[in-house]
């Protein structure tokens, strides 16, 4: 394989993961009223519900689609997409923002240290978490051990979810993995928080519910699984780290939030380690499932 044919799918599944952590933010920003409404758990409980449902709908799995392998993967996975939401919501209740995402990233910034290899096994994540180090600034906030706890139990939930994505969007075409994890994570969450925010839901809050889970989840969730067809978990994991500056800038841009100093060059920290990561993180055979 020559240089040139290892650096387009790992361009193109780079390019997929921004476009995914561009929808999140976007969604969370709308999602801010919602939050009022049906509180955090609930906001989150709402858009995997009707993400599952969507999900169902539109692509239709059938049995044969799955090895009975690949199926309970995608069970999992729907665990852990429910876990990484819920979780992070509880911590957020406890712990300020800041500090609830850099526990958070430890998910991320775990895998990549793993799965890497050679010198940007440890100088990507490294660059990337002094990166959202800065731009959380974990140190101004005090710290609710119950909170710290939810906040890597997500973390937890974040790395397995970059796993079970790979391991999904290898075994199963298409996406069918995401039409049984999603009624999976809406089913959990249905479980754990549905029965405490029936009561406050009314028919604008549903309507709104459905917007919300295309743009959160579903098409984020179908982006990620198509980016890491082509993307190793290292530089995958890696490239979240630009979550955080995602948030700053569609912060700025939507909810008025300026930005200071430190956080401009928290910025220019993860998107340098983006960029290594995506230029050295193509997958040796970056093949989709149904082509493969």
């Amino acid at each position: 394989m020559t240089d040139e044919q290892t650096r387009n799918p790992a361009r193109t599944g780079a390019l997929m993961a921004v476009a995914s952590m561009l929808c999140v933010q976007i969604g969370l920003a709308i999602a801010v009223d919602l939050i009022d409404d049906i509180g955090a758990a609930g906001t989150a409980w709402l858009r995997l519900a009707w993400a599952g449902v969507l999900m169902l709908v539109i692509v239709r799995p059938r049995r044969s689609f799955f090895t009975r392998s690949a199926f309970w993967t995608c069970v999992a996975l729907g665990v852990a997409t429910a876990g990484v939401t819920l979780l992070f919501m509880a911590a957020l209740a406890r712990i300020p923002l800041g500090t609830a995402s850099a526990l958070e990233f430890l998910g991320p910034l775990g895998v990549a240290v793993v799965h890497g290899r050679g010198r940007g096994r440890v100088v990507w994540p490294g660059l990337a978490a002094a990166g959202v180090l800065v731009l959380t600034e974990p140190w101004t906030g005090s710290v609710d051990a119950a909170g710290v706890l939810y906040a890597l139990g997500a973390a937890l939930c974040w790395a397995g979810y970059i796993l079970l994505t790979q391991r999904v969007g290898d075994e199963v075409a298409g996406a069918n993995g995401l039409a049984v994890s999603m009624p999976v994570a809406g089913l959990v969450a249905t479980v754990v928080v549905g029965p405490s925010v029936f009561a406050d839901l009314t028919p604008q809050l549903l309507l709104i519910g459905v917007g919300l889970a295309i743009l959160l989840p579903v098409v984020p969730f179908s982006l990620e699984l198509s980016a890491l067809r082509r993307l190793t978990t290292a530089a995958f994991g890696t490239l979240m780290a630009l979550e955080p500056a995602f948030a700053m800038l569609v912060g700025f841009v939507l909810l008025n939030q300026v930005p200071g100093p430190t956080g401009v060059i928290g910025i220019c920290l993860v998107v340098a380690a983006g960029v290594g990561a995506a230029r050295t993180g193509a997958r040796a055979t970056p093949i989709p499932a149904e082509i493969g």
